[in-house]
């Protein structure tokens, strides 16, 4: 850390998050949990006996703490300590296996290891694997060979502690979904994650703005829901389960005016009635990304609310929020938006050639921008190039700077000399009565040519057949987008994002279960 970076506090993360919240308007709610309420100024002053204890323990500047927390209030305080003292958080998904979390906590090279009293016997099982990691602090009370982090917390000092990093210095490792070998660790720095706060230049609060949303905060989840809620002085409402039915409750009890979910998140919630008997009205803002917005499902949310504003997002773990706009205003209806502020977005050919108005690679820069990946610097070189982040999706940039995106590159199928988009598929299945749902993915055929699978899941209540379905698309799309297999299901599957409804739609999960479907007609 330089000198010059001494001189104000608000490049350490924690503090521009919190504390100048706290200094700004210490008596203003910051969030609403199943422990209560909690005022900026208490919430400042838990977070900095927080920190005061991992510096008891020497966790500070440069230190590496494994976390592998449910606990949303729990998650909160310790993030934002550790962002004070200068200690950078390995942000663990509690769903990986145990070979998973140990691997990872080793490569990570984390010697810390902050953990609630879910995971008790989860860490009797890998502790002995982790030789490497000397200091162990449990939430929710005292247990053996830990330290009492409640305990010693309640009798720590809440004065603000010395801050041990700031701008350039990393922050966290938020780890990837990647579906082979281990997940990278994504280097966030604190200056990358204070532009990703600023969600709120581009996205309106209004008054008295109250952000709902339960365990996803784990991982990225964080920096891109948690922290900028905070940083906007919003009233942040920490839901232990924020599934659609807890949604529903929730938001008339709190008056939640914004979330940020998965367009799936809509999809499980619109499937049958129950929503039509919950009070929505004070809800103003959602904010979908993740996955691509359908125009039909984006139909469906606006036929429910009609008078909350829909915003879409696109970005990455590597670089959140980094599009935004609102689909079907000024833009083309499939258009996600255009850079947020400060940020940057083009397409370009195989050659690095800037392209308007036809599809290529989608690049992003800005200063939310991963600093590269841990220990990876190959991997780094890969997706950082002239300070642009290129990820592999492929999108189509209009001459006024608005970005479609068209998917994945691995997930497009290749067809009668052409590529085929999932989501082409996916958008005329929704549009056949009775079709809550549909995912299309490709099979390996003879040659180069691939087999197009479609999964679909019916309305509660509502028959649905292959013939119907095939039908119908015949009439809507053009003869190499056929599928080759139709396949209905009670439910597609999805991740698993600890958030209590269903995480993304899992593209790969509905090839493994049903591509036999295909093969099995001789095709």
């Amino acid at each position: 850390m330089t000198a010059t970076h001494t001189h104000s506090p608000f490049g350490n993360y924690g503090y521009a998050v919190l504390t100048a919240q706290a200094l700004r308007a210490p008596d203003a709610v910051a969030l609403d949990c199943d422990a209560g309420r909690r005022t900026y100024a208490e919430l400042n002053r838990q977070v900095n006996r927080r920190a005061t204890v991992l510096r008891s323990q020497g966790i500070a500047q440069g230190r590496r703490v494994a976390c592998l927390l449910h606990a949303p209030l729990g998650i909160t305080e310790v993030y934002l300590a550790a962002a004070k003292t200068g200690a950078v958080v390995a942000a663990l998904n509690p769903y990986w296996s145990d070979d998973m979390l140990v691997a990872v906590v080793e490569r990570s090279g984390c010697t810390a290891f902050v953990y609630d009293g879910c995971a008790d016997e989860l860490v009797e099982r890998i502790r002995p694997a982790l030789p490497g990691v000397t200091d162990w602090l449990r939430l929710g009370g005292p247990a053996p060979a830990a330290v009492d982090f409640d305990g010693e917390s309640h009798a720590a000092s809440d004065a603000e502690p010395e801050l041990g990093a700031c701008h350039d210095d990393p922050l966290a490792l938020f780890f990837t979904s990647g579906t082979t070998g281990l997940p990278k660790a994504v280097v966030h720095t604190h200056s990358g994650a204070l532009s990703t706060a600023q969600l709120w230049l581009d996205v309106p609060r209004g008054p008295d703005p109250v952000f709902g949303t339960g365990p996803i905060i784990w991982g990225v989840g964080f920096i891109a829901i948690a922290g900028p809620a905070l940083y906007g002085g919003m009233r942040l409402v920490l839901e232990a389960d924020f599934s659609p039915a807890t949604f529903l409750e929730a938001a008339a009890r709190e008056r939640i005016t914004h979330i940020s979910v998965i367009p799936s998140f809509f999809t499980e919630l619109l499937r049958d009635n129950r929503h039509r008997q919950a009070d929505l009205t004070s809800l103003r803002v959602v904010l979908l990304g993740g996955e691509p917005v359908l125009p039909a499902v984006l139909a469906r949310i606006k036929e429910r609310l009609p008078t909350t504003e829909v915003f879409s997002y696109y970005g990455q773990t590597e670089a959140p929020y980094s599009v935004i706009g609102r689909p079907g205003t000024a833009m083309a209806t499939k258009a996600v938006g255009r850079a947020r502020t400060a940020c940057a977005v083009k397409v370009v050919d195989a050659s690095g050639n800037r392209l308007v108005g036809e599809a290529g690679e989608i690049c992003l820069t800005g200063p939310h921008l991963l600093a590269g990946y841990d220990g990876q610097p190959e991997q780094t070189a890969e997706v950082l190039r002239d300070g642009w982040y290129v990820g592999g999706d492929l999108g189509v940039l209009d001459e006024r700077g608005a970005l479609t995106v068209l998917g994945r590159r691995q997930d497009a199928i290749a067809r009668a000399g052409r590529y085929v988009l999932p989501g082409e598929i996916e958008e005329a299945a929704l549009a056949v009565p009775g079709v809550a749902e549909a995912g299309a993915v490709a099979v390996p055929g003879k040659g180069s040519d691939q087999h197009i699978l479609l999964a679909v899941a019916p309305v509660p209540e509502q028959a649905l057949d292959e013939p119907t379905v095939r039908d119908a698309l015949a009439g809507m799309l053009p003869e190499h987008c056929h599928p080759d297999a139709v396949v209905i299901a009670d439910r597609l599957p999805h991740g698993q994002d600890a958030s209590g409804g269903q995480g993304k739609l899992l593209r790969r999960e509905i090839r493994d279960r049903w591509a036999h479907r295909v093969q099995g007609r001789g095709l």
